[in-house]
């Protein structure tokens, strides 16, 4: 793939680009790279354990899945924590809670590394605030988080990193349909290849972080395993 970083003098006219290019985007734009994903699903080529295996998992005594659409500053992981402390308070320890957070929409940065947050600008596009900076998020704020980063009135500094969360066993997916369709119009604003963006994306996601063939699917499916639905953003 063509170097295609994107410096601070080019980020007007890429964003430009972009929201041109996505607000342009048809049902024939779409349903080609849907497509393709559909074959991708079910030849399971993008995940490393199988998503029906995966929530198999669940066995906790109480089990919730957070839907999250899109960013809505700290609460997509505030509120798995909480989950975990009020029942911890209520006489369930962490290992029988099972906390599900499924990213998909425009949600789905979250579940990149920092490189990719840098090199495709996801702060400007996706709106979202760096904590310390005040700007637009040029790292991935969720991932291994700075002290300070995160504190809540009357609580104080909170652990809600993703990498904290998946030690106290929070388990973390994403959409494969939202994954395809959001790569697919970065890479027409940029002039690059849709294929090629969309394997660095799944290259770069964080550890741990399940490929789901959609995130309605992992939704549905989590409900199925005995989830209780929350709502995040």
């Amino acid at each position: 793939m063509q170097d295609n970083d994107l410096r601070p003098t080019s980020r007007r006219s890429f964003l430009g680009a972009l929201a041109s290019t996505t607000a342009a985007l048809s049902v024939s734009t779409i349903a080609a790279p849907l497509s393709a994903s559909a074959k991708t699903i079910s030849k399971n080529l993008h995940y490393k354990d199988d998503p029906e295996e995966w929530f198999k998992k669940l066995n906790g005594k109480h089990r919730m899945v957070f839907d999250v659409t899109k960013p809505n500053d700290m609460l997509p992981f505030a509120w798995p924590r909480v989950f975990l402390m009020t029942n911890g308070a209520t006489g369930t320890p962490e290992k029988d809670t099972n906390a599900v957070v499924v990213l998909r929409h425009n949600a789905i940065p979250y579940a990149m590394n920092d490189s990719l947050w840098a090199k495709y600008q996801f702060g400007d596009r996706y709106k979202i605030i760096d904590p310390l900076t005040k700007a637009s998020a040029v790292r991935n704020p969720f991932w291994k988080p700075k002290t300070g980063d995160f504190a809540i009135p009357g609580v104080g500094n909170v652990a809600i990193g993703i990498n904290e969360l998946q030690d106290s066993g929070v388990l973390f997916c994403v959409c494969d349909v939202a994954l395809t369709v959001n790569s697919a119009g970065m890479a027409q604003a940029m002039g690059a290849n849709a294929a090629d963006v969309k394997k660095e994306w799944v290259a770069g996601l964080l550890p741990g972080i399940q490929v789901m063939p959609s995130g309605l699917w992992a939704v549905g499916r989590a409900q199925e395993h005995g989830c209780t639905y929350c709502f995040a953003g």
